[in-house]
């Protein structure tokens, strides 16, 4: 087992500012596809040399890097006490894997996995204070991830995905059909047709730029974010070009949440009752089962609003802190 070698920049270069409160650092490490992940690594400055911390990895959103939204919320659990990650996921960002821009619901979820790998290893964690967050489409990535490996000790889904569910649905299930997911399948056969013969991937394009008029709210939504400078970053796929065509192609076949009501530990699901993917948090959380989970709503808030508060502090950092503190305790 070994690294690669990556190239990872060294100046800040994230969309929120740096916290005087946290040591920042860079960090590989590998998942058990041989891919070589990197991350930014947060630790609380007034932490005692010797101490073993309660640690969180976080991942997300679906198109996103580190430097963006996860990166916030692992600097700021850091801020209160926690030693905390922001990864970037296989393919995509200063992580490697080829080709690029590619997605998988077990790759994606194994990531999360690794990040427990590396945090167990570490001298100045404690293994058995682990905790995980995920971020719109990596939401639905870390209850799958939660239902597979009982290391990890607490879970928060914040403004979740179910990309699965996405994918061969659509927005709000209108696409829920067979006939739509075969129409899916044949377009994205033919994709992969084309692009063998031309050798290279077609991009699918990220958020729509210029935004027309009549876009919908939640694409207004996700270009105030990734499109201008409250969230743009430019290894951002969702601020750019966007995924491969066939990038999330195995979505389609592969739910991921089929054994979230076998997760025993802790799990909360974060949503703004005013996003449009909110019934996507609200079904999962239907899906949990025993008292040690919990559904969060903030008021008024939408999707992106839990990137990064949205300019009204929509992100209930002392539920996350206190959730945490009681579940990593």
């Amino acid at each position: 087992m070994q690294n690669a070698e990556l190239t990872l920049t060294q100046e800040w270069d994230k969309t929120f500012p740096q916290s005087e409160y946290v040591d920042h650092s860079k960090a590989i490490f590998h998942n058990r596809y041989g891919i070589t992940l990197a991350a930014d690594l947060y630790k609380p400055k007034r932490a005692p040399v010797d101490a073993k911390l309660a640690a969180i990895a976080v991942c997300g959103p679906f198109g996103a890097v580190k430097e963006q939204c996860a990166g916030l919320y692992a600097q700021t659990m850091a801020e209160r006490g926690f030693l905390a990650i922001a990864f970037d996921p296989s393919f995509t960002g200063e992580s490697g894997g080829e080709p690029r821009y590619m997605a998988s619901p077990d790759i994606n979820t194994e990531d999360f996995l690794a990040a427990v790998d590396y945090l167990s290893c570490r001298d100045d964690v404690d293994p058995e204070r682990i905790g995980i967050v995920g971020i719109c489409g990596w939401g639905g990535m870390a209850i799958n991830a939660a239902a597979l490996d009982p290391r990890i000790h607490a879970t928060v889904a914040s403004t979740m995905y179910d990309m699965s569910r996405i994918n061969a649905k659509g927005y709000f299930d209108e696409a829920d059909s067979a006939e739509a997911r075969q129409a899916q399948r044949r377009a994205l056969a033919e994709q992969r047709t084309h692009d063998y013969a031309a050798g290279t991937y077609g991009r699918a394009g990220g958020v729509v730029d210029p935004l027309p008029e009549d876009a919908p709210f939640f694409v207004k939504d996700y270009y105030d974010y990734y499109k201008t400078p409250r969230g743009y970053h430019p290894r951002s796929l969702n601020s750019n070009d966007g995924w491969n065509a066939i990038g999330t192609q195995s979505f389609l076949n592969q739910p991921i949440l089929a054994y979230a009501d076998e997760i025993e530990t802790a799990v909360m699901v974060l949503h703004g009752d005013a996003a449009h993917s909110c019934y996507m948090g609200k079904d999962a959380f239907a899906q949990l089962k025993g008292d040690n989970k919990e559904l969060v709503l903030v008021p008024g808030a939408v999707h992106t609003d839990l990137y990064d508060g949205g300019g009204k502090n929509a992100i209930p950092w002392d539920k996350l802190q206190a959730f945490f503190e009681q579940y990593l305790a």
